[in-house]
């Protein structure tokens, strides 16, 4: 899967994830070190971009948009068509790798997903750094000479994200919205699909959600909030609250889209059919 959206120029923006965890010498194996420099980031790790009025161009590093992003699933532009944004899907097993480092409980709590602002040629960190949840601030990954969060390092030099979110809550989507039938304090701001997690034991999974998340000038104006928690019901969407069980039930958000009334449109892995008819009659319009 390459998510992309094209801009209202008419360029390609296609995200090309990582295939490994943080770009290990075995990938996801024990105190493995990270290979410096990552050779994936030659060909992953990255958003490229295609130009609409160029024909046969091919995937080679010229087209390379943005590097240091492991899996930017939701790409979204803004309002004026220009302006990029992206998630990212961040990396795992910091505790379950590194216990030297990390807390058992650090390994559902960091790091942070995060809403990156996309511009040409930034470097977002991936896989030398992460976010961490609690400091806010970039910090060097263990695989390239980290000491649980407190070491900087080359991350210093890398672009920060726009916000950070619960850890693994996997976002798989992103939707900056243009205005219309949402109230004001929504223009602008980015919707964001939560696939939900796997690895956030010993607490309970979560972030079977949508979350908005008000922007200004380009950066987080407020802390995020949850905009719905969804899972199945016998007829159709339903507010309520993810059990701490199985996965028996749950819908695990997939898109966002705001249709021509400009109402959310949500899909889900779970029914896999779009949620909200053409006419947009079961579609989410918050009250003001």
């Amino acid at each position: 899967m390459h998510p992309f959206v094209i801009d209202a120029d008419g360029a390609l923006y296609v995200d090309v994830a990582s295939a490994t965890n943080s770009c290990q010498q075995r990938n996801r194996q024990f105190q493995s070190p990270g290979i410096k420099p990552c050779t994936e980031l030659q060909t992953r790790g990255g958003i490229w971009r295609f130009e609409a009025a160029q024909s046969a161009q091919k995937f080679s590093p010229a087209q390379r948009y943005a590097s240091g992003i492991r899996n930017a699933d939701g790409i979204a532009v803004d309002a004026d068509g220009r302006g990029l944004y992206a998630t990212q899907q961040g990396r795992d097993q910091l505790h379950q790798n590194w216990p030297a480092f990390y807390k058992p409980e650090e390994e559902a709590t960091q790091p942070a997903e995060v809403l990156l602002k996309i511009s040409r040629g930034a470097d977002y960190g991936w896989p030398e750094c992460y976010f961490d949840a609690i400091q806010d601030k970039l910090v060097l990954a263990p695989e390239y000479g980290g000491n649980g969060g407190r070491a900087i390092g080359e991350c210093a030099t890398k672009v920060a994200p726009v916000a950070g979110f619960a850890a693994h809550w996997a976002p798989n989507d992103v939707v900056i919205y243009p205005g219309g039938s949402f109230p004001e304090r929504y223009r602008n701001g980015a919707f964001i699909a939560f696939h939900g997690s796997w690895d956030r034991a010993p607490y309970p999974q979560g972030g079977y959600n949508i979350v908005f998340q008000p922007l200004s000038a380009g950066r987080a104006s407020e802390r995020c909030v949850v905009f719905a928690e969804l899972c199945r019901g016998r007829q159709g969407p339903r507010t309520c609250r993810a059990s701490p069980g199985g996965r028996r039930g749950r819908a695990r958000r997939c898109a966002v889209r705001f249709g021509r009334c400009r109402r959310a449109h949500l899909s889900d892995r779970v029914c896999r059919r779009s949620r909200g008819g053409g006419r947009c009659r079961h579609a989410m319009s918050p009250r003001g």
